[in-house]
């Protein structure tokens, strides 16, 4: 039944060419690994390799700044899309400083992804946090 792909820190994205086609855009449905809701539709995001931090995946009441340290990880692997109307399904956190974390908009789970205020065109959501069908 599941035949749903996901990238993890242990095990990473092994094999991305059943991921990304050859201009570097998602081949396969991007859904959100709790409900399965779809997030993007093939063909809409391009792969982008850069390291962002991602608080620990929680629901949405719990991701806020807090005193010291935030559980999470620096993650490299991310769909980039430059405009928000092109999600099928994502919400997003408070302001956090100058982010905004990407959560998905049905079950409140994440973050799944990451928006930076002062770049009004760039939305990064990690191959970890989601899977793909």
């Amino acid at each position: 039944m599941d035949n749903h792909e996901q990238c993890s820190p242990s095990k990473g994205c092994a094999d991305r060419s059943t991921l990304v086609s050859e201009d570097g855009k998602n081949i396969k449905s991007v859904l959100c690994q709790r409900c399965g809701s779809k997030v993007l539709c093939p063909g809409v995001a391009v792969i982008a390799e850069k390291e962002l931090f991602l608080p620990a995946m929680r629901k949405k009441t719990t991701i806020t700044k807090s005193e010291g340290s935030v559980d999470g990880d620096k993650l490299t692997a991310h769909w980039l899309v430059d405009d928000m109307y092109t999600f099928e399904n994502v919400g997003f956190t408070k302001d956090v400083g100058r982010i905004k974390y990407l959560i998905c908009a049905d079950c409140e789970i994440g973050p799944i992804g990451w928006h930076c205020l002062d770049d009004k065109k760039s939305f990064y959501v990690a191959l970890e946090r989601v899977n793909h069908a």
